[in-house]
């Protein structure tokens, strides 16, 4: 990742426009092509740099619901357990953390009763208590990285 990638990542982090070429407009700012633009961000997800580009949402503003949930995965299950998680739609993310609670995860649903239901649905098809930590304050954090 090159000064150029770090500009790329800290410019998109602010917003993103709405227009109908929001990436050449992004690409004016940062004096380089639209082609040149495309190129880097498919190479940083190709990298495994970014593991995602797109909108974040407010699930709660829009109606909806969040939670950080954990399984205590047994070392011999790890793959498989995470593969049940996975496949659930209202899973966003899933991690594997050195931890008693080794594999973490973010449910996002439609309904703040969904939560509950899918909690309910992985502890059975995984045969594991899901351990719910829902937000209690939400903070910002804004990655700036050096160019």
């Amino acid at each position: 990742m090159d000064n150029l990638d770090r500009k790329i990542i800290n410019a998109l982090q602010g917003g993103f426009p709405i227009c109908d070429a929001p990436y050449r407009q992004v690409a004016l700012t940062l004096n380089i092509t639209e082609a040149e633009l495309l190129t880097r961000l498919q190479n940083l997800r190709a990298n495994g740099i970014l593991t995602r580009f797109g909108p974040l949402y407010n699930a709660e503003q829009m109606g909806g619901a969040l939670t950080l949930a954990a399984v205590k995965a047994p070392e011999d299950r790890v793959d498989e357990i995470a593969g049940i998680i996975n496949a659930f739609p209202e899973v966003a993310h899933n991690y594997a953390r050195q931890h008693t609670l080794n594999m973490w995860f973010v449910i996002a649903t439609e309904t703040p009763e969904q939560v509950w239901q899918t909690i309910e649905a992985i502890e059975q098809q995984t045969g594991l208590a899901v351990y719910n930590m829902p937000k209690i304050k939400e903070y910002f954090v804004n990655l700036k990285l050096e160019a």
